[in-house]
């Protein structure tokens, strides 16, 4: 009897614990179905949200997600450490964009069929809700051209060494000769269009050019697109010599009968080291063009970042010390590579904790990425570069632009030391403008911080596409 007693007993307590398991893998399986899927919605950022669309997967391996940031021009960036989590009656969801700075991680709540919560990044934090109902519509950008186009298209190719470089020329109707210019983009690699948060400028502005009877040439950046990279990495005195391959693959073509330079960034930059060594440049536009080294450009964009972001006082003052300390070490000839590099981790390190990222939170891997944008070797040239030797040769028509919101070119710092280098060298064909409301990108804007880049409709202002326009043609008619 006693027997039957401990095997009832036994069974009893099986079946309990089979049914506990059961309940528990139903719960998980809930939880799993109410949250996989395709999500919507957007980051309440005070005047600026950001739409987002996400989609969380499970399998046997665990959840895996993606973020698109349509505005930003991000589409399937991977997500990280996705956690899926039952609390009470609700489920709390959290996960990382993987290998972005300052590690943005959602914190949210799964409640009435919306997942909300705060959003965090380098120590700010906002509010954040995903729906299933919500629909986020891909940014608009009425300025992109469209068919039918008054002008004719071309797919062209151009060597420069062991670098192939592909683009396209957009010529005027009729049988010529018509005056070009060459596109030439700001720093990163970029395809011909300048692509940028989903704004195309290169290719607003060749279409407007074009229909005004100027030929253009944009072409994408080595190791983007359909060009070729360079066999080592390059820096900017390597990109220029990309251009004087374009301005000759220009010369040969017998419909063209002048060639300018339009630069945008760094490519104000390179079109005035070019411009300063050709006989084959007739003309340039400096578009937020640089007129100081780099270390002064640098330290005055992230002061100007600062401000406009209410970056102030200690905190601002400790930021600063820190970018000037990473430049003596990115600058000096005395300390060997190892010593830099670690010496750049750590300025990391203090960077994010500064921001509100405490060391316990600080991703190893994040850290060494950050630090090894700061170590290469186009980094290392662009701060000790001074361009007011090259402007202070340039014999030809010079426009410089700048727009007086632009954070990450000083429209004071930089026109004034272009003007001043012009002036000296004898250059007395000079038009500048500073133009009010303008971004880096010569967008009007409100703030002019970068945040505002994707969110902004307008591609290129009418002001400054025709401005560019109607220089171009006064000096090549």
């Amino acid at each position: 009897m006693q027997s039957n007693f401990h095997q009832i007993e036994s069974g009893l307590r099986k079946t309990i614990l089979v049914i506990i398991a059961i309940v528990a893998c139903l719960s998980v399986s809930y939880a799993e179905d109410r949250v996989a899927g395709h999500w919507e919605g957007q980051i309440e950022i005070p005047g600026q949200p950001i739409a987002v669309k996400i989609d969380l997967t499970i399998n046997d391996s665990g959840w895996s997600g993606t973020i698109d940031i349509p505005a930003q021009g991000a589409k399937g960036l991977p997500l990280s450490d996705i956690h899926v989590v039952e609390e009470d009656e609700d489920v709390r969801v959290k996960f990382s964009i993987r290998g972005v700075p300052g590690n943005p991680t959602f914190d949210g709540k799964l409640q009435d069929g919306a997942i909300s919560g705060p959003f965090s990044q380098s120590g700010a934090t906002f509010d954040f809700r995903l729906s299933r109902d919500i629909v986020v519509k891909d940014p608009k950008r009425p300025q992109e051209p469209k068919p039918p186009f008054p002008y004719k298209i071309e797919e062209v190719a151009f060597q420069n060494g062991t670098v192939n470089l592909a683009g396209t020329l957009t010529l005027p109707q009729g049988d010529g000769p018509f005056p070009a210019v060459l596109l030439i983009s700001g720093s990163g690699l970029q395809d011909r269009d300048e692509t940028l948060v989903g704004h195309k400028p290169f290719w607003v502005l060749a279409d407007h050019l074009s229909r005004a009877g100027i030929a253009v040439l944009r072409v994408d950046d080595p190791g983007i697109g359909k060009s070729t990279p360079h066999p080592k990495p390059a820096t900017t005195a390597d990109f220029a010599t990309d251009v004087e391959a374009g301005v000759a693959f220009l010369k040969r073509d017998k419909r063209v009968n002048s060639i300018g330079l339009i630069g945008h960034s760094e490519g104000g930059l390179i079109a005035a080291i070019v411009a300063s060594r050709s006989n084959d440049v007739s003309f340039i536009v400096l578009m937020a063009g640089p007129g100081v080294p780099g270390a002064e450009l640098l330290r005055k964009q992230n002061e100007r970042i600062f401000d406009a972001a209410g970056i102030a006082g200690e905190r601002k003052q400790n930021l600063l010390m820190l970018l000037d300390r990473l430049f003596t070490i990115l600058t000096s000839e005395d300390m060997a590579e190892d010593e830099q590099r670690q010496n750049v981790e750590e300025i990391v390190r203090k960077q994010l904790e500064i921001n509100g990222v405490p060391p316990a939170q600080q991703d190893e891997a994040q850290v060494r990425g950050l630090a090894e944008q700061s170590l290469t070797p186009w980094m290392r040239y662009f701060l000790t570069f001074d361009p007011r030797p090259a402007l202070e040769k340039i014999r030809v028509p010079v426009l410089a632009l700048n727009g007086e919101l632009d954070v990450q070119v000083d429209a004071e710092q930089n026109l004034t030391a272009i003007v001043a280098a012009l002036e000296k060298g004898g250059n007395q064909n000079v038009t500048v403008h500073r133009l009010p409301e303008h971004n880096h990108l010569f967008q009007r804007a409100r703030t002019g911080l970068m945040n505002e880049y994707g969110a902004i409709e307008e591609t290129l202002s009418p002001e400054v596409l025709n401005l560019i326009r109607d220089w171009v043609l006064s000096v090549t008619q």
